[in-house]
C-alpha cells in the first residue's frame, strides 16, 4: 500500500475522467458496492486463488478465550473481509437490486480492492480495478460491447494499437478431453498451459509429465504443440480459429467467437467490417486463472509492453449462486495501475495552471483578488511566498503539475504570466 503524492495523483484522476466518459459514452451506468463483503460470499470458492490472499476481519467481542477457540477455524473467527475483487460484490449486488434494474444491465465499477500480495515492483496490496460488467446478455454482443468499449477507452488514454487475445474456456475443455486428460486432472494441467508462455512447449510437457497425468494424453498435447503452423498476421475468423484448434472443434463455440469478431469489427470505426482488420487475436492457451470463467475469455494487450493491460471473462454461473437463478454475465477488467504508468499526458488540454509567486509585504486582498480573477478565467492557481531559491520553488511548483508563474509585485493591476519551462 502506498500514498499518492499530488502529481500522481492529479494524474490518476485524469485517466480515471477519460475512462468514466468513455464507458459512459458506451451506455454503461456507474455503480458503487462497499468495500466489506461477508465471509462466506469472499470464500466460496468462485476467486480462485484471490480467496487466499483476501483480508479477513475479526469478529466483533471476541475475547482471548474464543480466539484461541476459533483459531483451527478462520470462519469462525472472520465474518467480513476486504474485497479482493470487484466481480463478487457486483454478483451480490445484482442479486440484491435486480427489481430495480433493466433486463441487460451495463455496469462501471470502479473502486479499490485489497489483496495480501507478496510486496514486489508492479505489484500493490491496495490498488485499483476499473470494471465494466453486462448481466442478462448470453450473445456475443456482450463481449464485443465489452471489447468495443475498453478499446476505444485506451486509444482516448494515447494508447493506440491495442489488441485483444480471446479463447473460451468450453474450448479449453473439450481440447483437453479430446487429448485424453480427465477432468480431475484439468485444473492442474491448465495451470500447467498457463506457463507456455514462459517455459515453452518442452518445459509444458516435461511439468505435465512430472504432474504423472494420462501419458498418451501428454504425448498427443505435445505433439499438438509441435505441429507445423503457417503464420497469419492480423487475420481473425473462423479458419483461423480452426487452425488454431484440433480438428472438429465444436461448431457453438467456433460459432460464438466469430460473432464477437464480426460485431466488434462493425464498432470500430477505422476498420469498417473488413476481417483482416479486426483487433482481435484467438490465442486456444490462454487461460486465466479465475475459477468462476465459464465460456468466453479474454486479455488486452499492446505492443509496448509483454503484459497485459487488463481481462476479463464470461461468469455464467457466478450470480446464480447469491439468485438462486441463473443470470448470464461477462465483465471487463481494466488494469488501472498499469495504464497509469504509461499515459503519458500530464496536463489537461487548454488548463492552465498558475503559481503567484510573492513577498509577506503584499496585502493578502491584492492576493486574493489577482487569485480569483485567474480562476475565473478557467486557471488553476497557487499562492506562493517567495524564498531565497526561486528556481526551486518553481521546480517544486512544475513538479506539481503548475505550467506557468507570474510575481506579485505590491500595488500591481496587471500580471505577467510567464511559461514555467
Amino acid at each position: 500500500m502506498r500514498d499518492i503524492l499530488p502529481a500522481d495523483k492529479a494524474r490518476r484522476e485524469r485517466v480515471l475522467a477519460v475512462i468514466r466518459e468513455r464507458y459512459l459514452a458506451h451506455g454503461f451506468d456507474e455503480i458503487e458496492t462497499p468495500v466489506l463483503e461477508e465471509y462466506s460470499r469472499l470464500h466460496a470458492g468462485i476467486g480462485g486463488d484471490n480467496e487466499k490472499l483476501a483480508y479477513n476481519v475479526l469478529r466483533r467481542g471476541l475475547d482471548a478465550d474464543a480466539i484461541r477457540a476459533a483459531a483451527a477455524d478462520p470462519a469462525a473467527l472472520s465474518d467480513l473481509g476486504l474485497r479482493y475483487d470487484l466481480t463478487v460484490p457486483l454478483a451480490r449486488f445484482y442479486a440484491s437490486n435486480r427489481g430495480q434494474l433493466p433486463t441487460v444491465f451495463r455496469s462501471i465499477q470502479i473502486g479499490a480492492v485489497w489483496r495480501a500480495e507478496r510486496p514486489q515492483k508492479g505489484r500493490y496490496r491496495q490498488f485499483v480495478q476499473c470494471d465494466i460488467d453486462i448481466m442478462g446478455d448470453d450473445s456475443a454482443r456482450a463481449e464485443a460491447e465489452l471489447m468495443v468499449a475498453s478499446l476505444d477507452t485506451v486509444d482516448a488514454l494515447g494508447l493506440e494499437g491495442a489488441t485483444v487475445r480471446i479463447n473460451d474456456r468450453r474450448a479449453l475443455d473439450w481440447m483437453l478431453d479430446s487429448f485424453g486428460f480427465t477432468a480431475e486432472e484439468r485444473p492442474g494441467v491448465l495451470i500447467t498451459i498457463d506457463k507456455l508462455d514462459k517455459i515453452g512447449p518442452d518445459g509444458v510437457a516435461a511439468e505435465l509429465r512430472d504432474r504423472a497425468v494420462t501419458a498418451h494424453a501428454v504425448d498427443a498435447f505435445e505433439a499438438f504443440l509441435r505441429r507445423p503452423q503457417t503464420m497469419e498476421i492480423n487475420a481473425y475468423g473462423e479458419r483461423q480459429i480452426r487452425k488454431a484448434l484440433p480438428d472438429g472443434a465444436p461448431d457453438e463455440i467456433v460459432d460464438h467467437l466469430v460473432g464477437i469478431g464480426q460485431a466488434v469489427a462493425a464498432g470500430r470505426p477505422s476498420t469498417g467490417s473488413a476481417i483482416d482488420d479486426i483487433p482481435l487475436v484467438f490465442d486456444p492457451f490462454l487461460v486465466r486463472g479465475m475459477g468462476y470463467y465459464t465460456g468466453t475469455i479474454f486479455e488486452l494487450a499492446h505492443p509496448s509492453v509483454d503484459y497485459s493491460l487488463g481481462g476479463g471473462g464470461r461468469y455464467d454461473g457466478m450470480i446464480g449462486r447469491f439468485l438462486g437463478q441463473q443470470v448470464p454475465a461477462v465483465g471487463f477488467s481494466l488494469g488501472f495501475e498499469r495504464l497509469v504508468d504509461l499515459v503519458t499526458a500530464n496536463s489537461d488540454a487548454g488548463a492552465q495552471a498558475v503559481v503567484l509567486v510573492h513577498d509577506a509585504d503584499v496585502p493578502v486582498v491584492e492576493l486574493v483578488a489577482h487569485k480569483t480573477a485567474l480562476i475565473a478565467t478557467g486557471a488553476r492557481v497557487r499562492l506562493e511566498r517567495r524564498t531565497k531559491n526561486l528556481k526551486a520553488l518553481l521546480e517544486r511548483a512544475a513538479a506539481d503539475g503548475y505550467t506557468a508563474f507570474a510575481t506579485v509585485p505590491v500595488g500591481a493591476s496587471d500580471l505577467e504570466i510567464k511559461p514555467l519551462s
